[in-house]
């Protein structure tokens, strides 16, 4: 127990930390009745590589409440200083006026050496 509550308290500034190290843009790439598809990039600003990289999209109204989400993998690696596409679809719901993307998963990665 004392063990999973020292992760709990290490993660977070962990995961502050990372989550500063991506930048994501996005644009609405096609809107149907029934979902909005958003395509976008991911960029690795940071020094170190990421791993399993997902972001959540979220569909906003005009107060910033959350109507609804998408979530989309965006790469297996996304190496320090890489970028990766997407695309992440979020229902379409009535009085949408927004969305919010950003990164919501991954793992720290290392390199993998070239070493026979």
């Amino acid at each position: 127990m004392a063990a999973v509550a020292l992760l709990v308290l290490a993660s977070p500034p962990l995961l502050a930390f990372a989550q500063a190290n991506f930048t994501v843009t996005y644009r609405v790439e096609r809107t149907e009745a029934q979902r909005v598809e958003l395509a976008g990039n991911v960029r690795n600003v940071g020094g170190i590589d990421a791993v399993d990289v997902y972001v959540t999209a979220e569909a906003l109204d005009a107060s910033g409440k959350v109507l609804a989400r998408g979530i989309a993998f965006v790469a297996a690696s996304l190496p320090a200083r890489g970028e990766a596409d997407f695309s992440a679809r979020v229902p379409n719901v009535p009085g949408t006026t927004s969305f919010r993307v950003g990164v919501s998963n991954f793992r720290v990665g290392l390199r993998r050496s070239e070493s026979p």
